[in-house]
């Protein structure tokens, strides 16, 4: 297994990862309206977005398996997407695309690096704990302005003595 930077060849496949992260975050939040009728298209907003540095991916027996992305300038970056395919997880992919994230965030003079899971997550969110990411910066708080529009938020997180849902 490879991790390189991304070329404009790699299109089909990251559009492809980009659409099952997606469909995951739709799986998890019960709302198959997340990213649209085409998720996969995202992936080009991505490369035009205005702090984008770059993009690498994992290839292994010839297929891209996996796909990161380094945000930022400056003194601080931000890791987005990290996403491995279903049929390669839990071999060590998604923390060799991270480590290779902290290395070019490094090389550019990073001074912070940070990464955002969705609140649903919980595995992400464990695997980038695991990673070294055990600062917590911002945080991203709703209000429903229509209750009956309210998706099924679950509860059960506290933070500062505070319950929220998620």
């Amino acid at each position: 297994m490879e991790i390189r930077p991304y070329r404009p060849e790699d299109l089909a496949a990251c559009r492809e990862l980009w659409r099952e992260l997606t469909q995951h975050h739709r799986d998890i939040y019960d709302d198959q309206s997340i990213g649209g009728a085409d998720p996969g298209a995202h992936f080009d907003e991505y490369l035009a977005h205005p702090k984008f540095v770059g993009a690498w991916v994992a290839e292994a027996a010839g297929a891209i398996v996996g796909l990161t992305g380094l945000l930022g300038s400056g003194a601080e970056a931000e890791i987005e997407p990290v996403v491995v395919s279903a049929a390669h997880r839990a071999r060590g992919i998604g923390r060799r695309l991270i480590e290779r994230m902290l290395a070019e965030a490094r090389a550019r003079g990073a001074q912070s690096v940070s990464i955002r899971p969705v609140a649903r997550n919980a595995l992400a969110i464990r695997r980038f704990h695991e990673a070294g990411f055990r600062i917590l910066g911002h945080i991203e708080m709703f209000q429903k302005l229509d209750p009956s529009a309210d998706p099924g938020w679950k509860p059960g997180l506290d933070l500062h003595g505070h319950a929220f849902r998620y």
